[in-house]
């Protein structure tokens, strides 16, 4: 399982992870409707301290990463400070997908058809 290390966690992560998974947005609660209990075939956690980042939704399975952005995401220093956590998380090995809030309201079944499609190219099969 990759995560972050235990200091790091009871430290800094663990009470900030607590809470946005308490407090989600519209958006994270409506998409995590959909992802839990192996809705789309894998086990996905939310809120799950990788390195020194919490994120959204992770499917360790698949190495699969995915971000929900609200409007303060559009704003130039964070769009930066994204950038280069999506390059951090990319250059551990995971393949992060980001999608609005707006996207997972509003057009839901296109962002589930986008993480199957991940899903389906990420992980291995049993048949031989």
């Amino acid at each position: 399982m990759y995560t972050t290390d235990a200091d790091r966690w009871k430290k800094t992560l663990k009470d900030y992870a607590r809470t946005n998974r308490q407090q989600p947005t519209e958006a994270e609660d409506h998409l995590w409707q959909e992802l839990r209990n192996y809705k789309l075939g894998a086990r996905f956690r939310r809120q799950h301290a990788i390195q020194q980042f919490i994120v959204d939704f992770v499917c360790l399975e698949a190495w699969l990463i995915i971000e929900v952005d609200g409007s303060v995401h559009a704003d130039a220093s964070q769009a930066e400070y994204d950038g280069g956590r999506t390059h951090e998380l990319q250059e551990a090995g995971f393949l992060v997908v980001r999608f609005s809030n707006e996207e997972v309201l509003h057009n839901t079944t296109q962002v589930l058809q986008t993480i199957i499609k991940h899903l389906n190219t990420l992980l291995p099969t049993t048949e031989g």
